[in-house]
């Protein structure tokens, strides 16, 4: 399986760190080391400044290449919330000369995913509330209408590109409101009120 993730698909936390939107999708990948099922989250040793990053996430169902665009929704089978954990200090350093940001990303439980939940359980993909509470204190919320390439869209797209596997999991995109987690926070994730990730961190 692939952990397949999804930079800058919101535009109010691309405008909160500053960068451009972008023109179509910025792809990048975690290894499977970084698949978190667990509720607890270790901070690594190498970073000051881990920062949250709520997302949708979608698990494919069915192995796919070149696949069409009105196709693209039969190949996702669940879907859930994952928090792509950033190291912003190695990210911002790296940005800064140029340079490729693995680590920033790409470091052990660094993708923390909820159970996930049967696709026909939602009518509307393009329109699912989703939040994260830090310390019981709402800190992020979106909806999956507010991206700026949908998931139909991202499945069609990736598939040009490289085929997608059963169990691949893709990560949307956070929406505003990244910030930084200390030890001892509790991190709730939510969709559409009902609470499906709850993460401790330590």
């Amino acid at each position: 399986m692939k952990i397949i993730c999804v930079g800058r698909n919101y535009v109010e936390h691309i405008e909160e760190l500053n960068n451009e939107k972008p023109k179509e999708p910025i792809i990048f990948f975690k290894p499977t080391v970084s698949l978190n099922k667990s509720t607890d989250f270790s901070l690594p040793e190498f970073s000051n400044d881990i920062h949250h990053e709520i997302e949708i996430i979608f698990e494919i169902g069915k192995e796919g290449k070149m696949i069409e665009l009105k196709n693209s929704l039969s190949y996702i089978s669940k879907i859930g919330l994952g928090v792509d954990f950033t190291a912003r200090d190695i990210q911002k350093k790296n940005k800064k000369k140029g340079l490729p940001w693995s680590f920033a990303k790409c470091f052990d439980n660094s993708a923390s995913i909820s159970k996930l939940m049967n696709i026909n359980k939602f009518k509307e993909i393009n329109n699912i509330n989703f939040s994260l509470l830090k310390n019981k204190v709402k800190v992020q919320e979106g909806n999956s209408k507010l991206m700026i390439f949908n998931i139909e869209y991202l499945i069609h797209y990736i598939s040009q590109k490289i085929t997608l596997e059963k169990g691949d999991i893709i990560f949307t995109g956070t929406p505003k409101g990244v910030g930084k987690i200390s030890n001892q926070d509790i991190l709730e994730g939510y969709i559409n009120d009902e609470k499906i990730l709850n993460i401790s961190i330590n």
